[in-house]
């Protein structure tokens, strides 16, 4: 019989179980402040104004949290996890203070930038300590926990946040978010070994400015899917794809780079898998328009339309926490299966979501679809995450687990920026149910591309493997 991965059951006995806890919280901590604020977002303009600055909430956060990314291979080895650790949980602690007493939206804005380099920091940790902290059979295992932290997060995140909106105390949503901060310091502080070695300093200097050329990216692409005109959402993802183009070019040239050697060439096995990851991220940014088209097309209220939109992270969680410990030789099926899962759920949002109605029937078909596009993802991504650890070269591995945080951040950013251009071309922009039906059918079908283009990466993973 194939050798298997570690289990669940290895994973949360003894210092295991806590160090699981330390990295499925640094992102549980990132995520759940997504869900909260941006739910919490229309009562913070209410009160203290700047509605013309409501975009540049998420966009200096990503921006903070792309930085953060950037540095963090570059810091890791210098200060070391505990002390890095230390570093970021104290500015998410800082700027969701700052956010808490902002008198004014440009108040806030500084605030949210303050505390997007902590979550930054803290997401690229969560995958650098799965490979500092457990053995590689654990690997799979350990990374369905960052997964899952997402699915806790977009059940709880969300009710949260609500509650605070809903009485008026926003404020308090962010200081609640700030005293989440000590409670991982102190699991921090008695979970990681002290004889903790700091992985080796990569040999590339820091380049600098391919991390601007990057940041650039994700500035013009976020602002562009943030404007209302179709022109302008196109303007802003040429320029981000034109800069992505210049940042591939310098990443491959033979000065500095920023990411590991060979990670931004298709040609290489970290190249694909990477790809693979992009590709499978870009496939489910269709989830940002699923709750307006419930509302608009089903007649959902929005409280049931958000959290049947949820359905697609439980999926995530449940697909990841499902193939985290299968054996090895069943691994490429797996990997195979996800994004052929994905293709086919949003054949099945194709065929359901533009018609309206809202049967029961519908309703729950629509939920099955959501659910298996997340299982697609959780099906394949643990062992992408896997392969960046084994094909990264040696001397770099941390850096190319670092650089994770990048590639999810630019595939977010990218996926979410062509999902509304997508939508606003189909007909969104006229606010009718016409034009709503229109714009699913659009989005759903152009999609479809997205886990076409995975697949083709991850049989070029595949093959690297077997090789």
């Amino acid at each position: 019989m194939a050798e298997a991965n570690g289990g669940w059951g290895e994973l949360l006995r003894g210092a295991h179980a806590v160090r699981a806890l330390v990295v499925g919280g640094g992102m549980a901590m990132h995520a759940i402040n997504v869900f909260i604020v941006i739910t919490i977002l229309p009562s913070v303009v209410r009160d203290i104004g700047g509605l013309e600055y409501f975009a540049w909430s998420t966009t200096l956060y990503v921006l903070a949290s792309v930085l953060a990314g950037g540095f963090c291979g570059r810091i890791l080895p210098r200060i070391g996890a505990r002390n890095l650790y230390r570093l970021a949980l104290v500015f998410f602690a800082v700027g969701s203070v700052m956010c808490a007493l902002a008198p004014s939206m440009p108040a806030l804005l500084v605030g949210r930038l303050v505390q997007g380099l902590g979550a930054g920091s803290l997401s690229a940790l969560s995958y650098t300590m799965v490979r500092a902290l457990f053995p590689e059979r654990l690997w799979p295992t350990a990374i369905s926990v960052i997964s899952a932290s997402w699915g806790i997060a977009t059940a709880g995140g969300p009710a949260v946040g609500g509650v605070f909106a809903e009485y008026g105390g926003w404020r308090g949503a962010f200081w609640t978010i700030a005293a989440v901060a000590p409670c991982l310091w102190l699991l921090v502080e008695r979970s990681l070994p002290k004889d903790l070695a700091r992985p080796p300093m990569p040999r590339a200097p820091m380049a600098y400015l391919n991390l601007a050329v990057l940041c650039g990216s994700v500035f013009a692409v976020s602002l562009g899917s943030s404007a209302r005109s179709v022109g302008l959402n196109g303007l802003g993802l040429a320029v981000a794809l034109a800069g992505i183009a210049l940042f591939v070019a310098m990443e491959n040239g033979t000065g500095r780079r920023l990411m590991p050697q060979g990670a931004c060439r298709i040609s290489t096995p970290l190249g694909a898998t990477y790809a693979g990851m992009m590709m499978v991220v870009v496939a489910v940014n269709t989830e940002i328009f699923v709750p307006y088209f419930l509302q608009i097309l089903h007649g959902m209220a929005p409280v049931n339309a958000g959290y049947l939109s949820a359905l697609m992270s439980m999926g995530w969680t449940t697909g990841s926490m499902a193939v985290a410990g299968v054996a090895k030789r069943a691994v490429p099926g797996w990997m195979i299966g996800g994004p052929l899962t994905i293709a086919a759920a949003l054949a099945g949002m194709f065929v359901l979501v533009p018609g309206g109605g809202g049967s029961v029937a519908g309703i729950a078909a629509i939920g099955l679809c959501l659910y298996a596009q997340g299982c697609g993802i959780g099906m394949c991504w643990p062992h992408l995450c896997a392969g960046v650890f084994g094909f990264a070269p040696e001397g770099e591995k941390d850096l190319a687990a670092s650089s994770m945080t990048l590639v999810i951040m630019l595939s977010n950013a990218l996926g979410s920026a062509l999902a509304g251009m997508v939508a606003n071309v189909a007909g969104l922009g006229d606010g009718s149910v016409a034009g709503a039906s229109a714009a699913a059918s659009g989005l759903f079908s152009a999609y479809i591309l997205a886990p076409a283009l995975a697949l083709a990466a991850i049989r070029r993973v595949l093959r690297a493997r077997a090789a």
